[in-house]
């Protein structure tokens, strides 16, 4: 029997280690939890995520995670959606659980009795969450291994085909792999689709809230050295357009990747297609209708939303809408507003951070809307992205009294941005892609991985930006949306919801290539894997049949926005 190879491993710190190349992750822990006290959950081999138990088999560098590092805060997240969906299948067998989006800091999920609607209308008690909650906790303190098996195809289905996990089978019914990665914790199993932490016993801090008809898993925050929860409030406006969302699903079939995937494979994509376009059509009329009817009429409509949701087309949409109720739309891009490079804010890195509320001139543009208001004429500034500066070029307007502005910006719900505009002239929406799909019932997608994935088809093709310099920029704008944009969301007249059902088939073909070119010794290489294993879950379909008018073609190219 031959010996084992070596191997370097470079440790934190910069130790190098010669290892056997059997040596797994766990043998190389410094100890049982970090410096911080928090459980190590699993670690960066050359830049990609792996558990606890993974062989080192070639020359690596390594870093441990908690759930106080970007990475290891979704391995806990993960492994706490896994550990729930056991403690209700423990304590209440019999019924439909589904992990269904996120919502705060936290998931929203569903359980609902066998036979009901499938919608989550039958709701859980008090009880029964007080009930799951003492088992999770029972479950936590026999320290139980979430053990990651590799089994064969035909062993898989026929597994999950005895356990009626219909929804797993339905996602593996366009994928061959000869082997399947499934996490097993005693008897209850799922498909493996990332890392797991190594044991239910690193999973101590969680809450489990009502939120009827269902409940959240609320997740824990690392803030100034410790454990924190920040208080959760209820967001109508986004769980209405979640459960519109999903009953849309529900009408036109498409309500996860497997029924996208069947809907591509036996070609019926175009009139889904085409369905959605005309839903989202539907409720842009509904929100210029409440619009026009509002009293007295707004003359501002104030347009927010985060990276990449489509505010610009919505914007061009919505002001064609307003024209057929006979009231005229100009459009302000709040951008155009941004103060020169030299006076932007910096961050705590001390880079410059274009997210900040103070990046914006706020006293031209309060000026310049009072005026407005006040039926007089203004200059409008238009912003020099290539030199960072603000210029004029002459573009002057003056409202008609049958007109309204259509400012868009993502600060656009901050009242700072508008402070000195009316009240009651202000008409704000919020725009977000919030889909619905769900990879299978323990297992969503992340709006914001959606945002992403449009983020850099468009940053390709509209700045020659790569994959990677997409992936680098992105932390601090997601920073940026938690401090500016997130916390104003509930204080929108109407919301809406820019995902369409058919998009990850689409964006498949333009964001796969551009993430293959993101290699392991890039510190983003994790997401990019990540990423790319999700859209190797989805059967990929030609834009062919989306419409120019279309939201995607904001980012996809070919729009007649443009």
């Amino acid at each position: 029997m031959s010996k084992p190879s070596l191997i370097e491993v470079v440790l934190p710190g910069g130790e190098t280690r010669i290892c056997d190349s059997a040596t797994t992750v766990r043998e190389l822990l410094p100890g049982t939890t970090a410096d911080n006290g928090l459980p190590y959950l699993g670690a960066l081999v050359n830049n990609d995520i792996c558990s606890l138990s993974f062989p080192l088999q070639v020359n690596c560098t390594l870093e441990f995670l908690t759930f106080a590092d970007s990475y290891g805060a979704p391995i806990y997240r993960r492994s706490l959606a896994f550990l729930l969906a056991k403690a209700v299948r423990d304590i209440m067998p019999d019924c439909a659980f589904a992990v269904e989006h996120a919502i705060g800091n936290g998931y929203y999920c569903s359980c609902s009795a066998c036979g009901a609607s499938g919608l989550g209308d039958t709701g859980i008690s008090k009880e029964q969450i007080t009930a799951i909650t003492g088992h999770m906790r029972g479950l936590i303190r026999r320290d139980i291994p979430l053990e990651r098996r590799q089994i064969g195809f035909v062993e898989a289905h026929r597994m999950l085909e005895a356990s009626r996990q219909i929804d797993k089978l339905n996602l593996l019914r366009y994928r061959n792999p000869p082997r399947i990665v499934l996490f097993s914790c005693e008897d209850f199993s799922d498909l493996g689709h990332d890392v797991l932490a190594p044991s239910t016993g690193v999973l101590e801090h969680f809450r489990l809230l009502a939120y009827p008809p269902g409940l959240v898993l609320q997740f824990p925050e690392w803030r100034d050295g410790q454990v924190q929860f920040t208080p959760f409030h209820k967001q109508p406006h986004l769980q209405k357009i979640f459960r519109e969302h999903k009953q849309w699903g529900s009408v036109i079939g498409i309500r996860s990747i497997a029924d996208l995937n069947q809907a591509v494979a036996e070609q019926r994509i175009a009139p889904i297609i085409q369905m959605c376009e005309v839903q989202q059509d539907k409720k842009l009329s509904q929100i210029a209708d409440r619009i026009v009817h509002a009293k007295p009429t707004p003359r501002f409509v104030l347009v927010a939303g985060p990276s990449s949701s489509g505010k610009t087309t919505f914007s061009k949409r919505l002001a064609l809408h307003l024209r057929v109720n006979g009231l005229s739309a100009v459009r302000i891009e709040v951008d155009n507003y941004f103060r020169d490079r030299s006076q932007t804010p910096v961050d705590r890195y001390n880079k410059l951070d274009f997210e900040h509320i103070e990046a914006v001139d706020l006293v031209m543009l309060n000026a310049h809307l009072r005026a407005l208001e006040e039926g007089h004429e203004v200059e409008l500034p238009t912003f020099n992205f290539k030199q960072g500066i603000q210029e004029f070029c002459g573009q002057r307007l003056k409202l008609a009294a049958d007109q309204v502005v259509i400012l868009e910006g993502i600060h656009c719900l901050n009242p700072l941005l508008t402070e000195q505009v009316a009240e009651q002239h202000k008409f704000k929406v919020y725009v977000s892609a919030l889909t619905q799909l769900m990879l299978d019932n323990n297992n969503l997608i992340s709006t914001t991985d959606l945002r992403l994935l449009r983020r850099m088809v468009r940053d390709y093709r509209t700045r020659g930006k790569s994959a990677l310099q997409t992936l680098q920029m992105w932390p601090g704008v997601r920073d940026g949306e938690q401090r500016w944009i997130f916390p104003y969301q509930k204080d929108a007249d109407a919301a809406f919801n820019s995902a369409l059902a058919f998009e990850p088939a689409v964006l498949k073909t333009y964001v796969r290539p551009l993430l293959s070119e993101v290699k392991p010794f890039d510190r983003e290489y994790a997401n990019a894997r990540r990423l790319l294993a999700f859209l190797n879950l989805v059967n990929s379909c030609s834009a062919e049949h989306v419409p120019p008018t279309s939201l995607l073609r904001e980012f996809i190219g070919g729009s007649a926005f443009a």
